[in-house]
């Protein structure tokens, strides 16, 4: 068991659907609001809002407001959250290499005796 970390106080949000691709997204410099969209296709807006927020006060991305009307906002992985890159390139890589193991472990879990109990 984890000590000093209860599941209520884990600063860690990685576990989320969105978050990783949003580092991913902001890996080679800032981005819009809606050009962090396009590539997440299939977030609302309200979800993109939330999760960008929660990042933000993580520390992971900073937001800049600039000038203009409307002001262009700018979203930017921060030092702290750069530090998630070698990590997430390390899962990747993890993934590649193991994911004719895990699919063959997720056939055999939903196999014959699954399929006809559902």
């Amino acid at each position: 068991m984890f000590t000093g970390c209860s599941h209520a106080t884990s600063p860690f949000r990685l576990g989320g659907k969105w978050t990783a691709k949003i580092i991913r997204c902001l890996e080679d410099g800032p981005r819009r609001f809606s050009e962090l969209e396009v590539p997440l296709h299939g977030i609302t807006p309200k979800v993109l809002t939330e999760t960008l927020r929660s990042m933000e006060r993580d520390g992971l991305i900073t937001r800049t407001v600039g000038g203009g009307i409307p002001a262009r906002v700018d979203y930017e992985l921060s030092a702290l959250g750069r530090t998630l890159l070698a990590p997430m390139a390390a899962c990747c890589a993890w993934a590649a290499t193991h994911l004719p193991e895990l699919e063959g472990a997720r056939e055999a879990y939903e196999g014959p005796a699954r399929s006809s109990a559902s």
